[in-house]
């Protein structure tokens, strides 16, 4: 069975007493189309239409990121250890810097995970400095870039292993951590000078 189009006669006196009885929440009233102009108590008063608002424009050549505010570059861990108080002698420091000073063990984490890579850094840290070494060099590696679906930070060893060496039990061992030399592996690498033996 078609449904018919439109209000019946019937509904049109039901909506008319309804409409009578509401009060509006605008002051526009609400009409149905169609509806007798007899039923209608109240004034017609017109709807202003909401003004769009402008889409932002751009000028010729001018792409979206040109407006949009730049974030600030990253602070990579060798700035960061660069930054970073210093707690030995100024003039050792400035040697070791410059590649004068050469590392008496290394270890290279290159290629491990972060799981494999934290128990041989605190093996290796604790037995250089119980052997009574002075500076050692750990070699993480620069990190290679994944640009994949899903966004990764590069050089994941880079970014943690100054953070172990600084935090418990390494710290009370380490007296200071800077990247290391060209010639060692530059940001690729650190020097980790050892606290005194006793």
């Amino acid at each position: 069975m078609r449904r018919r189009k439109g209000l019946t006669a019937e509904d049109k006196e039901i909506w008319a007493l309804v409409a009578r009885t509401a009060t509006p929440m605008h002051k526009t009233s609400l009409r149905l189309p169609g509806a007798a102009e007899e039923h209608s108590a109240q004034p017609r008063t017109s709807v202003t239409p909401p003004v769009p608002q402008p889409l932002p424009r751009f000028r010729v050549g001018q792409t979206a990121s040109q407006q949009a505010p730049r974030l600030a570059k990253p602070v990579s861990p060798a700035e960061r250890l660069s930054a970073a108080d210093l707690r030995m002698d100024a003039k050792t420091h400035r040697k070791m810097s410059q590649g004068k000073m050469r590392p008496e063990a290394r270890l290279d984490l290159h290629g491990m995970t972060l799981s494999a890579a934290q128990p041989e850094l605190m093996h290796f840290i604790m037995s250089c400095h119980s052997s009574g070494l002075r500076l050692v060099l750990v070699i993480t590696g620069k990190g290679r870039g994944d640009y994949g679906p899903l966004p990764t930070r590069p050089g994941a060893l880079r970014h943690q292993v100054p953070y172990w060496l600084h935090s418990p039990p390494l710290s009370m061992v380490v007296q200071q951590v800077t990247a290391a030399h060209y010639k060692h592996g530059g940001e690729g690498a650190y020097y980790v000078y050892l606290r005194r033996h006793p």
